[in-house]
């Protein structure tokens, strides 16, 4: 039956009108934002994407800004180098050829005196053949012996100190010193190593060793064509130093504060920063198999191999560093959520505590409940120390890593166990989920 436009309506019929009126005016407020959200998660994707390209800067920039600016630093990764097999094998190797192509064998036998010419001659006579082999052996043998000793270490750590000018020279053209830039080479002058062998040997009966003259000869650290070509890339890096890290920072906060959906950006801008440090960390995996490949056939494979694992060390553990920072805030905010999956995990993670618990016969008293009313802020304070003790580690390692996870999930079960509300618990029927919500 219609309605007489003429009667007025009827108070039920009124008040359906002014709600569809409502409605179609929600709908239409709805319609006219719906522009202005695809802006804002346009802008927030972007910014995300932007933190992860920054993401693998930063890492170089930090890295570049310690081998620049903190001698101690450099002095600490390069010292290791000193007690590998094949930086000691290359160094020895390159030592005694430069004192060998400065030796006169003829000459050199002739000029000892007679008293020291008995002690030469039984040195020499032990080693067997030719007289070059054998002086090459003998001098080969104290080298040797040098390397393989603490005043090595010595030597090594002091020469890399007072080389760390030039190193940086090296890969920014600036400064000087002991380390030399040669077209695309860069090499350590092991000047003062030779200075200690050729005592060595005088004091070994080779008293004619004194009578060299001072000998240069250069221990490769670098060499790729890429050397010259990266300085003013990595003198960039190195005067951005510290803030490039801050503005991913705040360009990756900036993404999740302007996202519509806040939880679900903060979780891709954790994964995303992660992908970004990997894929660094994949480049330097092959970057160093094509370095190695490049090398000149003088020039010792494994040592090479030895200096690049070292320079490289503290990128590797920023890459670490930073994957598992951005998993770790990723899988927090996933778990923080109210998704199906996250759900089912926080139930059978309060679940599993809770019937431990339960069969223990434990119950928290006081403790519990005040456990309970500061679950949520307990759970997040573990989390944050747990990122802030990896952040200070200097380098952790991949089993530093993984102690603190280990560390940080058993006070987090700790925490979850004393969680008591004094209420009987339903683990069976979900009552674990109710007490493993405690970063939510």
């Amino acid at each position: 039956m219609e309605r007489d436009p003429g009667r007025p309506a009827a108070p039920d019929e009124h008040g359906e009108l002014e709600a569809l009126r409502a409605r179609v005016a929600q709908l239409e407020a709805r319609g006219a934002g719906r522009p202005r959200l695809r802006a804002r998660s346009f802008l927030a994707a972007l910014l995300v994407l932007v933190a992860a390209v920054l993401t693998p800067l930063s890492i170089l920039s930090s890295w570049a800004s310690d081998i620049a600016g903190d001698t101690d630093r450099y002095v600490r990764m390069m010292a290791p180098l000193a007690s590998d097999p094949d930086v000691r094998a290359a160094v020895t190797d390159r030592v005694t050829d430069a004192v060998m192509d400065r030796l006169d064998v003829d000459a050199l036998l002739t000029d000892v005196a007679p008293a020291d010419r008995p002690a030469v001659d039984k040195a020499l006579g032990k080693l067997g053949g030719p007289l070059t082999a054998g002086l090459t052996d003998f001098v080969h043998t104290t080298v040797d012996r040098f390397v393989t000793s603490d005043g090595f270490e010595r030597v090594w750590t002091g020469l890399n100190r007072s080389a760390h000018a030039s190193v940086v020279k090296a890969l920014t053209g600036e400064g000087g010193g002991a380390v030399k830039l040669t077209g695309d080479t860069v090499t350590v002058d092991l000047a003062p190593v030779v200075d200690r062998v050729k005592q060595r040997l005088v004091d070994r009966g080779l008293t004619a060793a004194g009578k060299l003259p001072e000998i240069h000869t250069g221990f490769t650290v670098l060499t790729s064509d890429a050397v010259g070509k990266a300085q003013k890339g990595f003198r960039a890096l190195r005067i951005l130093g510290f803030w490039l890290p801050v503005v991913t920072l705040l360009v990756a906060a900036g993404g999740v504060l302007l996202a519509v959906r806040r939880r679900r950006a903060l979780v891709t801008a954790g994964l995303a920063v992660a992908v970004g440090a990997g894929l660094l960390g994949i480049g330097l995996w092959a970057g160093r198999a094509f370095y190695l490949d490049s090398l000149p056939a003088g020039v010792s494979q494994p040592a090479a191999g030895a200096v690049f694992d070292a320079l490289a060390g503290c990128l590797r553990a920023g890459v670490r560093l930073v994957v598992t920072v951005g998993a770790v805030v990723a899988l927090a905010a996933w778990l923080t959520g109210h998704g199906r999956a996250a759900d089912r995990v926080m139930a059978m993670w309060g679940g599993g505590i809770g019937a431990v618990r339960d069969a223990a016969g434990f119950t928290g008293g006081p403790v519990g409940r005040w456990v309970h009313r500061a679950r949520r802020p307990l759970n997040w304070t573990v989390v944050v120390v747990a990122v802030a003790v990896l952040v200070a580690w200097e380098r952790p390692t991949g089993p530093v890593t993984v102690w603190i996870t280990l560390c940080a999930l058993f006070v987090l079960a700790v925490v979850e166990f004393l969680d008591d509300d004094g209420t009987p618990r339903a683990v069976a029927q979900g009552g674990g989920h109710e007490g493993a919500a405690g970063l939510r």
